[in-house]
């Protein structure tokens, strides 16, 4: 199967510094993650009042998402009588659940709606210069990630829970370039 100007041919085997690459898109192995270059963001800390016998015992959780800045999320949520032990346990639970996202030079390869619950996040690739338009979690998200231009609209009901998870499940949607031409080429 030759290659046109519009579809060329897939490499053998792309390389981009200990990751793959063609046409600019990178994707990490999460083997190779250094958890000491994980950064961590504080999406959301609740309150949560419980009455009993001699008054209320109030408790907090926290949303946090954490990524390297180079395609890797993760998000992760803990409760703890104390803030910092909520952020604690929220980020050790995102480390445990992190996820490559393919990207290509600062934005996504291509548009994407993600759905969790009640919750529907569309993310749209932008042109150099266009910056970060993204309300509230998922700028968080998209921060950590590595994401410097995109276009993004939460559509729904806009608790940081599902906007998060959205988030992620539309990110996990998202293929690059070279895996879509790995696909075809293997189908045809």
């Amino acid at each position: 199967m030759a290659g046109s100007k519009h579809w060329p041919m897939v490499p053998e085997n792309p390389d981009c510094n200990s990751s793959e690459s063609f046409n600019g898109v990178c994707s990490v192995n999460l083997q190779k993650i250094d958890q000491s270059s994980l950064k961590d963001k504080v999406v959301f800390i609740n309150r949560v009042s419980k009455v009993v016998k001699g008054g209320k015992r109030f408790s907090f959780s926290a949303l946090v998402v954490v990524g390297n800045g180079n395609g890797v999320v993760g998000f992760g949520k803990g409760k703890a009588s104390e803030v910092p032990d909520a952020i604690k346990k929220a980020v050790e639970n995102a480390k445990k659940n992190l996820v490559s996202v393919p990207l290509k030079q600062t934005t996504v390869p291509h548009e994407v709606i993600g759905h969790f619950g009640a919750e529907d996040v569309l993310i749209k690739p932008a042109s150099e210069g266009t910056g970060m338009i993204a309300g509230g979690a998922v700028r968080a998200v998209m921060e950590v990630l590595g994401v410097s231009n995109i276009l993004c609209k939460s559509l729904g009901s806009g608790n940081p829970y599902n906007v998060v998870r959205a988030t992620i499940e539309g990110l996990k949607k998202l293929r690059s370039y070279h895996d879509v031409m790995l696909e075809r080429k293997t189908s045809a």
